[in-house]
């Protein structure tokens, strides 16, 4: 490997780590803002902003871990559970109404599983095969 090869594997793999942790803060933002809807009518236009910006860090996310894996030779599995969160962010956002709780609540657990199973992956030693 080439030192400009093996500095733009570096710079994607720290892409991947940085949009991680991002989208992992997102959903915690998310949390914090969907508990102040009920207790006080809260701010849904908050949660809803929030949504936006979950949707654009998972996806560069899911960017960053596709192109380490294409260019670099990085995980696939990686690749795949960044595109899945991804994804994943939409359901959340289409049963995102007071009507369909009962889907989305699970769902941002499942969510938040695997934007933090990601989180933790993207900084294993495994990670950089």
């Amino acid at each position: 490997m080439s030192i400009d090869t093996t500095s733009h594997t570096t710079a994607l793999h720290r892409a991947l780590q940085v949009g991680a942790v991002l989208t992992l803060l997102s959903i915690g933002f998310q949390y914090v803002t969907a508990g102040q809807l009920f207790p006080r009518g809260g701010p849904e236009e908050l949660h809803s902003g929030g949504a936006v910006v979950l949707h654009v860090l998972s996806g560069l996310t899911a960017i960053a871990a596709v192109l380490l894996w294409r260019r670099a030779g990085g995980s696939v599995r990686i690749a795949v559970l960044a595109v899945v969160v991804f994804v994943a962010t939409f359901v959340q956002a289409a049963t995102g109404g007071r009507d369909h709780l009962a889907v989305h609540v699970p769902g941002a657990m499942v969510l938040t599983f695997g934007a933090a199973w990601l989180a933790v992956w993207v900084f294993s030693p495994a990670s950089r095969r």
